[in-house]
């Protein structure tokens, strides 16, 4: 059972649950008077928060992180953008794995560049350089820092340690390179919801199970967008450590700022037995503590489940799915018809036989169903049988090497393949597109974090489709034994719960992780690939500027997969300008035309030289902004030129910052949507000197290639006037009003967008 309260609620004693409606219950259980003012201090995220609060005012946090990390996908442009903003040295643990592009695979040197790149930079500024195959981010963070009462920030999207009470979030590189300048991370005080967890897991559910059902019930709904889910109740300690990882590491796919749980033995266990028992403290909410929602949850009535293409939330029951299987897998094909638009066939109903579900390949891996006891609980359940040699295939990357480790001297790597299965090491590709691709027109379960389009690595474009259902570790061993027939682990209920202590050596790490926090040495030269690029100068923005619309896609949710294509063009992330070619390629391959066709109008004309010659239609369109009252003077010459998108729901999933550089390096100015997906892409957008617009109404009064004029920007941004910004939409002659705005945004956040780009501002603090 997962239910959601309307409304408030306050927590009793850890145990009770009070809506807000019976609030006179809680001064009869407690004996005494709590308002909801103090109550709300009462919750474990707001004495994290508190702690590490640079402001002095808990409305209004600048937060400073104890540890930073990123990986190879990443942390080149993290760390070029803090070079170019002045930076000499790392100010604080800088964790930089290589866990995505490790397989080297494509673009012939780039990988091993970046991680040349990256050793040679952990050297100059005093960072952690995590080899490729030795831990996928997330595992070693754990391992190695998280702890009770931290805040750590990582620069991928899954950047969740609230089971070891470390308060973590995703965000684009931009929000780690202001930590690294000494800045803060600014955000208003987050609403806070209770998951609160009673019961225990049946031995057949895994944390997949858990975390499905909970982005089941919240994703849609928006029920903790940008909030705080705290993990409290009896539940909890139901399960252990490692599984409690698993279960946290999903909060991202509810679109949740962050997570933290309540700790206790288990999780000073884990600590201590990571060498780290001094990073142990309790954490509990307060005898009374309010919450602005709660999501209840008996664990023991959670069941096996699958999430069907194309998202974590579209989760069943796998029984359920049984149940109505052709009507569902009926819809889940309308879907593919919408993300291939006509370009690959994808179909399921094919792939039934006899009332049942027949899948092409299994994959557990990464950072949530890589852990030890995901792995033990799939070998339970296979040990002794074989897989078949058919179609279907196993692939099992355990998280990290010490996991590997441990699990080849208890035998188990030894018994999975001898059941068929290939054990690889640890790497984050079959999570997001670059390993493991399946047949076209195939069908992939996986114990990993997301399955949205592409994450399989298909290429509609080229005619090569498939997609991924999530499904817990238990349930893919349950499949594999029955010859890839999509199968519950609870038909074999009996096999499981025999998971064998685990024990943690660091031996691999010692032998192979450079640790130079606090050892930086200036003189240490970085290596430079030949694909490995400074970011392209942006100029400062105009007072008044003309955006001509280069997409609009209708869609509604737009992923971060769709604005920047994850799998191989991972490998071209240190080329600002050659990863841009990519931009909406899987969603509007005409994009990038257009919004470079404006870009070299805006290049033009910041040399002076006559852009109505090489656009002849803006003569007419500033002969229209002429006309406007208070525009009569407005020149062509004078007004900046960019492109701009609408979306509705940018940004979902990923945290990388590609998907908003991308499309400022090749000339774009603004985002337009109803709302964006997460705080982290909004931020992005922003870090790299682009508008943060929300449209007022329907998107109906503008079209691909029309011009949308907004007067008086940059004064708007001065004088934080941006709840109402009337801009006209240039077109037949005639300018017509639309009504823009955007939402708080802070005076560094403003500053930045007027500079041009975060560059541009540090350089502008530097050079005062």
């Amino acid at each position: 059972m997962v239910k959601l309260y309307d409304g408030g609620v306050y927590l009793v004693n850890g145990t009770e649950v009070v809506t807000e409606s019976e609030a006179a219950k809680v001064t009869a259980l407690t004996g005494r008077s709590v308002s909801k003012e103090e109550a709300k201090k009462g919750t474990i995220a707001y004495g994290i928060l508190k702690d590490h609060n640079q402001s002095g005012d808990m409305d209004n946090l600048q937060i400073k992180f104890d540890a930073l990390t990123s990986h190879d996908i990443t942390y080149v442009g993290i760390i070029q953008t803090a070079r170019a903003s002045g930076m000499d040295t790392f100010p604080m643990p800088y964790v930089l794995t290589c866990c995505h592009n490790s397989l080297n695979a494509v673009g012939g040197t780039i990988n091993e560049d970046d991680h040349m790149f990256g050793l040679t930079s952990a050297k100059k500024y005093g960072g952690i350089f995590v080899p490729p195959h030795v831990a996928v981010i997330h595992q070693f963070m754990r391992e190695m820092y998280a702890g009770c009462g931290k805040m750590i920030l990582g620069s991928d999207s899954h950047t969740r340690y609230g089971a070891l009470g470390t308060m973590a979030v995703g965000e684009g590189g931009g929000e780690l390179d202001k930590q690294i300048l000494g800045d803060t991370w600014d955000n208003s005080y987050p609403g806070v919801i209770a998951i609160y967890l009673t019961g225990k897991p049946n031995p057949w559910v895994g944390p997949h199970d858990i975390a499905l059902a909970i982005c089941g019930a919240v994703y849609k709904n928006g029920y903790v967008k940008n909030k705080v889910m705290e993990f409290v109740g009896p539940g909890v300690s139901s399960m252990t450590t490692d599984y409690r990882n698993g279960v946290d590491v999903m909060t991202t796919e509810t679109t949740c700022l962050s997570s933290i749980w309540r700790t206790d033995e288990d999780t000073k266990a884990f600590l201590t037995e990571h060498g780290r028992g001094e990073d142990y403290r309790e954490l509990n909410p307060a005898d009374v503590a309010y919450y602005d929602g709660c999501v209840y949850i008996d664990l023991s009535t959670v069941k096996p489940m699958i999430a069907l293409p194309f998202h974590p939330s579209n989760a069943y029951e796998i029984d359920a799915l049984y149940e109505n299987l052709e009507d569902i897998l009926r819809e889940t094909e309308k879907a593919a018809e919408a993300v291939a638009q006509g370009r690959a066939p994808y179909t399921l109903l094919d792939k039934v036989k006899d009332g049942k579900l027949h899948v092409q390949q299994g994959i557990i891996a990464g950072c949530a169903g890589g852990n030890y006891t995901n792995v033990v609980e799939a070998n339970n359940l296979l040990k002794g049988k074989m897989i078949g040699a058919g179609e279907f295939t196993l692939s099992v990357y355990p998280s990290s090497m010490p996991v590997y480790v441990d699990l080849a001297n208890k035998g188990i790597i030894g018994d999975l393949m001898n059941a068929g299965a290939v054990v690889k090491t640890a790497f984050c590709g079959p999570c997001f597109g670059a390993g493991d691709t399946p047949n076209h027109n195939g069908l992939s379960i996986r114990h990993t974090t997301r399955n949205f389009p592409n994450r399989e690595g298909s290429k509609p474009g080229n005619g090569q489709m498939a997609a991924v259902a999530l499904m817990d570790a238990r349930s893919i061993a349950a499949t594999a034994a029955n010859g890839g027939v999509l199968t519950s682990a609870e038909q074999y209920a009996d096999v499981f719960g025999n998971v064998p202590e685990y024990h943690f050596s660091r031996e691999s790490y010692d032998a192979r992780v450079y640790q130079g926090f606090g050892k930086a040495n200036p003189d240490e030269p970085l290596f430079y690939g030949p694909n490995i690029k400074d970011w392209p100068e942006r100029a400062p923005l105009g007072e008044n500027i003309l955006l001509k619309v280069c997409s609009k896609i209708l869609d509604e949710v737009t992923t971060t997969d769709e604005l920047i294509p994850s799998g191989e063009t991972s490998s071209y992330r240190s080329n600002p300008l050659g990863l841009a070619e990519f931009t909406l390629s899987r969603r509007d391959p005409a994009y990038v035309g257009k919004t470079k066709a404006v870009d070299a109008l805006e290049v033009a004309r910041e040399k002076g030289e006559d852009i109505a010659a090489m656009a002849p239609e803006l003569t007419e369109v500033f002969r229209v902004i002429n006309t406007i009252p208070g525009q009569e003077n407005v020149k062509m010459e004078e007004t900046e030129i960019g492109s701009t998108i609408y979306a509705n729901k940018p940004g979902d999933g990923s945290a990388r910052e590609q998907a908003a550089s991308c499309q400022r390096v090749i000339g774009a100015l603004a985002n337009i949507t109803q709302d964006y997906a997460t705080k982290r892409y909004r931020s992005n957008v922003m870090n790299w000197g682009m508008l943060p617009f929300h449209l007022k109404g329907e998107p109906t009064m503008f079209e691909v290639d029309d011009y949308i004029y907004v007067p008086g920007i940059r004064q708007a941004l001065t004088d934080d006037r941006l709840d109402d910004i009337t801009a006209y939409v240039i077109k037949d002659g005639k300018a017509a009003p639309i009504s823009l705005y955007c939402k708080e945004m802070t005076e560094n956040e403003r500053n930045i967008v007027k500079a041009g780009c975060l560059i541009n501002f540090n350089r502008n603090r530097k050079n005062k």
